[in-house]
């Protein structure tokens, strides 16, 4: 009995956080959404107000729009008019004194991560920490630059290495590369490793057969 109920947990549990967290997110949004109508009901006529109320009840509406918000601002984006309006938008920006120093920030980070011809998140490695002796999983962001750089004379990677099982945080380190051995697996399945605790091993990847000895010839 218990061995079925396990197997049966085991079906079911992991099923029941998915649909809880796409739950707790549509709600988000959709809250976010509905917050945005009735501020826009302050400004647009009162003849207004019971479409805008209709449009409250429309359960995933939320999600619909900010997707389309998405599509618009990456078209508009795309085209040298865009382009040149978010310049001008980030040059404004960077003149705030407080305002400044989050968004630039914010900015180099996302340009990093999510840019097609970066180098961060595109490998895994082993690494050892805390100390030597334990080894843990870590991916290479690039190469460390500015002063940084010039006090690290050897061959030196940047490594982001994860908490478990919340790989959103994590450490940063300057590792030189004869420090790191490099591994087969992806970086889809390294984080499926990180947040599984260890549980959800990737494959480890084929060896290749050795070629049989040719037969010497006279």
């Amino acid at each position: 009995m218990k061995k079925y109920l396990i197997a049966g947990l085991l079906v079911w549990l992991p099923l029941a956080v998915t649909i809880w967290v796409l739950h707790a997110a549509l709600g988000l949004l959709d809250g976010l959404f509905a917050f945005l109508l009735s501020a826009s009901q302050t400004v647009l006529p009162a003849a207004w107000s019971e479409h805008l109320e209709a449009l409250k009840q429309i359960p995933g509406l939320g999600v619909l729009v900010m997707l389309l918000g998405l599509l618009l601002t990456g078209v508009f984006a795309a085209n040298i008019a865009g382009q040149w309006a978010l310049r001008q938008g980030s040059r404004l920006l960077n003149k705030i004194p407080i305002v400044k120093s989050i968004y630039s920030s914010v900015k180099q980070v996302s340009d990093t991560l999510f840019s097609s011809s970066g180098n961060a998140f595109r490998e895994a490695v082993l690494v050892q920490y805390p100390r030597a002796g334990c080894w843990t999983i870590a991916f290479v962001t690039g190469r460390p630059g500015g002063e940084a750089a010039q006090h690290l004379r050897e061959d030196y990677l940047s490594l982001y290495v994860p908490t478990t099982p919340n790989p959103t945080s994590g450490f940063f380190l300057m590792v030189p590369r004869a420090d790191v051995i490099e591994l087969a697996m992806s970086v889809d399945e390294a984080l499926k490793y990180i947040i599984s605790m260890g549980v959800v091993a990737p494959p480890a990847p084929a060896v290749a057969p050795l070629a049989a000895p040719q037969p010497a010839r006279n």
